[in-house]
């Protein structure tokens, strides 16, 4: 019954619930953002490079026919690498952008002082006798 505690308590506890959540958002936030670099930005980009697809770019090595009749084409799919590392690049700079935007909202957030707290029963007293004791 011990261990079943245990996992509950660690089940529960408030970091793992907001790094589930996190993992869940970012998740979506992937897809979101692959489907944005897929869909609406390549599209344009290989328009203006000239309709040039990046995951048709490749280094042919040897041809089938050289091969034999059922042999499949030898290539190196640069243009996987390439559209690999223009989907990183837009990635991490909406991750960017995203982060330095909540940072943005903390110091906004530091930048309001906090009310002054209200004085102790003890403070009020002790401001009485030093009121008392310049009267005098």
């Amino acid at each position: 019954m011990s261990m079943l505690k245990e996992f509950k308590e660690f089940a529960v506890k408030g970091n793992m619930v907001d790094m589930a959540v996190a993992v869940i958002i970012g998740g979506a936030f992937g897809k979101v953002v692959s489907s944005i670099v897929s869909d609406l930005l390549m599209p344009p980009l290989g328009y203006l490079i000239g309709g040039i697809n990046f995951t048709d770019i490749k280094i042919h090595l040897k041809a089938p026919a050289m091969m034999g009749k059922d042999a499949a084409e030898v290539t190196i799919n640069i243009g996987n690498f390439i559209q690999s590392l223009v989907d990183f690049t837009i990635i991490a700079f909406a991750v960017f952008l995203m982060v330095k935007a909540i940072n943005s909202l903390h110091k906004k957030a530091e930048a309001v002082p906090a009310p002054p707290a209200p004085p102790t029963k003890q403070e009020e007293l002790l401001a009485e006798i030093r009121d008392l004791l310049k009267k005098k």
